[in-house]
């Protein structure tokens, strides 16, 4: 009896609680939708405030569960089928145009956004979603119209025949009334014939919008929009749309809207400015034209977002369109200091366009990430040419001029230059490495052949014969700290040990041209931690790369070849043989681009560049070469240079912030500091601290002692890099942790 009782139970519940229809479902949110604009009188309500949101919500929600529901893959059910066959895709983009009700346009969009988004089924390839998110021709407004008045009529035909007596009819037909009149004008053309309002343009459009919220969801639409797997639309969307013309149209728009008067060092400033998350001026960072330039450099990483997840026709389409549109047509010019084709202005000879470009250029690369569009960049900037220059061969690709700048007569040319190259190569880009090093070093060209090793590290320096090291020089009490010690220690792998190498660094500067061993925390040590950390990070980046983890064995009957180190080094070995008169910033940036190259884990790099004991072919010069003879000319300087141990450390604590670098001093009675060289010449030692004897001062020699500070930071820094890359216990190219303290 119970049981029977329960069993009326079950049926009871079952007759109460019936399975849902999902197709009724949907058609039944769709008539709701289409008789909204037959029962509307107020043409006025915000679509956010009817129920057309929450009924596109309930077919989205629909559709989402269906397709979960089937039980073969890629088979459309009985819903997609519906929203496929009455074009009901088509019908939204027509009221979307209309702005009817107001905001019905962005509910369009949100709703084809999540429909692509989330329904896993491909649907680009079908007339009635193609038309509508891609766009489609239409004849004018009377078409337009008469189509938003067969739309309510149609879908509430059923309803009709049910209710012969409704006055919906005549609602319809005032709700398509007020339809047709907000189609946007775009729609016709004066002559008649078809236009053209494709959803790339329109959303192009609205991500020029001024509301933030609107220009975002534009953005991230039609990131979505690009992003498509299916090959045919990728296809579709590079030949037969303006997508990719359009979003680098307005890139070059947002270019050529920069003030020409952009400080440089305000461009090198602005890091970390994101397409999503735009930087706003604010009153303590704000310099004049910060405003556009986030704007453009925001595109910019906009447009590296794009190719970096868009379909792959898309993205090498998109890359291509950047690099020639911008990079060839705009920024070349101004990089070369010309006028670019067909111009009718003259030939721009200003430094400031170079530098404002250059800059420009340096910002795009720190925020790029696409592989594609780092192809292009690199092509651009270093062509396609894998051969190795020769010393008398002009420059050939925009990068040979580059290098030029960097050795400019304007020193804020070349620091701006040079700071494009010190980007350009923390980039994952095994050619930029190659074509402005390795093909040279390929083959040991620079290493002397079939001459025996030298007996000790005085006969590799010659240092007898160097003219820097004359009788005068030696006898004149100032005998360098590296005293030429006997043949270095090598390893079992033939090898010269680490520390060998890290003390010749650390020996190099004599002690009368030191002051760190004065300061507390500038010791070599610190330097370690920090180029431990920036090796691995570039090992890292260059591990796909499978350089060999040795050098290659040589030759010693294989004739000897010119060695020319490619017009890139020689420009960095130039700029380092002048580190004693060269402006401080401009020393500092030399000594960090060397710095960068000298941690790349290549065999070759390590050899030429932080190997003091290479035996070197005639002619040839290393790093540590130009370095001994930058000491040689350090000795002779110092020399005429009064009291230049203590203005060496003036110096020094000018640059460290602890003293200002023209000041007010006091001099009391047996200041030391009165035997210092003052600009203004001989000063009487005053009896008492009063104002009357404040003197003002600066220092003479400022950019040697400045050098001279840089010169001995650079040999440390060099030390420690050589020390993380070979550590002096464990193989061969192997990390071991930071260290702590000195060798």
């Amino acid at each position: 009896m119970l049981s029977r009782l329960g069993a009326l139970l079950q049926e009871a519940m079952g007759a109460r609680e019936p399975s849902i229809d999902l197709l009724e479902a949907f058609v039944e949110h769709w008539k709701g939708i289409t008789n909204y604009y037959i029962e509307s009188t107020d043409e006025n309500t915000p679509a956010k405030k009817t129920d057309i949101p929450w009924r596109l919500k309930q077919m989205l929600d629909i559709l989402v569960y269906e397709e979960k529901q089937q039980a073969a893959a890629g088979e459309a059910g009985p819903c997609l089928e519906y929203l496929l066959q009455h074009k009901i895709l088509e019908t939204l983009c027509t009221l979307g145009k209309a702005e009817y009700p107001p905001g019905m346009r962005q509910q369009v969009l949100q709703f084809f956004s999540k429909v692509l988004a989330q329904v896993q089924h491909p649907l680009l390839h079908y007339l009635s979603v193609h038309r509508p998110v891609q766009g489609r021709k239409t004849v004018g407004r009377k078409e337009a119209s008469r189509e938003a008045t067969a739309l309510p009529r149609e879908a509430a035909g059923v309803k009709n025949e049910e209710q012969p007596h409704s006055k919906a009819p005549d609602r319809g037909a005032r709700g398509a009334r007020a339809l047709s009149t907000q189609l946007p004008a775009e729609t016709e053309e004066p002559d008649g014939g078809p236009g053209e309002s494709t959803l790339i343009t329109s959303l192009i459009g609205l991500c020029k919008s001024k509301r933030a919220r609107v220009a975002l969801k534009a953005q991230e639409n039609l990131l979505l929009l690009v992003s498509v797997a299916s090959q045919a639309a990728a296809t579709y969307l590079v030949q037969s749309s303006p997508c990719c013309p359009a979003i680098v149209e307005h890139l070059c728009q947002l270019y050529q809207s920069l003030p020409s008067f952009l400080d440089p060092a305000d461009i090198a400033t602005s890091e970390g400015i994101s397409w999503r998350l735009p930087s706003a001026p604010s009153d303590e960072a704000s310099f004049p034209g910060k405003e556009t330039l986030a704007a453009f450099l925001g595109w910019f990483d906009y447009c590296d977002h794009l190719i970096t997840e868009a379909h792959t026709v898309v993205s090498e389409a998109l890359a291509k369109s950047v690099a020639e549109k911008l990079f060839v047509e705009i920024l070349q010019p101004q990089l070369l200091h010309v006028a670019p084709p067909g111009s009718a202005r003259p030939a721009c000879r200003s430094e400031q366009s170079i530098l404002t470009s250059t800059a420009l250029l340096t910002a795009m690369l720190r925020q790029l990430r696409s592989p594609a569009l780092l192809r292009e960049a690199v092509a651009f900037l270093l062509g396609t040419d894998q051969q190795p220059a020769a010393p008398e061969d002009s420059p050939h690709t925009l990068g040979g001029h580059l290098v030029r700048h960097c050795d400019h007569l304007s020193d804020e040319i070349s620091i701006a230059t040079l700071r494009l190259f010190e980007e350009l190569l923390q980039k994952p880009h095994e050619q930029i490495i190659h074509s402005l090093i390795l093909c040279h070093l390929e083959g040991r060209p620079y290493v002397a052949r079939g001459s025996p090793e030298p007996e000790s590290y005085e006969d590799t320096l010659d240092l007898e014969e160097d003219p820097y090291f004359t009788d005068g020089f030696l006898d004149s009490g100032f005998q360098p700290s590296m005293k030429p010690p006997p043949a270095p220690v090598t390893n079992p792998d033939g090898k010269t040990a680490v520390t060998e190498i890290v003390n010749s660094f650390l020996c190099l500067v004599p002690e009368e041209a030191k002051t760190s061993a004065f300061l507390e925390e500038t010791g070599y040590d610190t330097y370690v931690h920090d180029a431990y950390g920036l090796f691995q990070e570039c090992s890292s980046r260059v591990a796909p790369w499978g350089w060999p983890p040795a050098l290659p064995p040589l030759d010693p009957h294989e004739p000897e070849r010119p060695f020319f180190e490619g017009h890139f080094l020689r420009m960095l070995f130039d700029r380092i043989s002048r580190i004693l008169e060269q402006p401080y910033s401009l020393n500092l940036q030399v000594t960090s681009v060397l710095s960068r190259l000298a941690l790349f884990p290549h065999p070759l790099i390590h050899e030429y560049l932080l190997d003091p004991y290479i035996n070197l072919a005639p002619g040839c010069r290393s790093l540590f070469s130009v370095l001994v003879r930058v000491i040689g000319d350090l000795m002779q300087r110092i020399q005429r240079v009064p009291q230049f141990p203590g203005k060496l450390l003036l110096v020094r604590r000018q640059l460290m912030g602890q003293v200002p670098g023209e000041q007010q001093r006091w001099l009391p009675p047996g200041d030391p500091s009165q035997t210092l060289g003052y600009h203004a010449g001989t000063l009487p030692t005053p009896p008492s601290r009063d104002p009357r004897h404040a003197v003002s001062f600066r220092l003479d020699h400022q950019t040697l002692l400045q050098g001279v500070v840089v010169l001995e930071e650079f040999c440390k820094e060099l030390a420690a890099i050589a020390f993380v890359k070979f550590p002096p216990h464990g193989p061969h190219l192997r990390l071991s942790e930071p260290p702590e303290g000195h060798v």
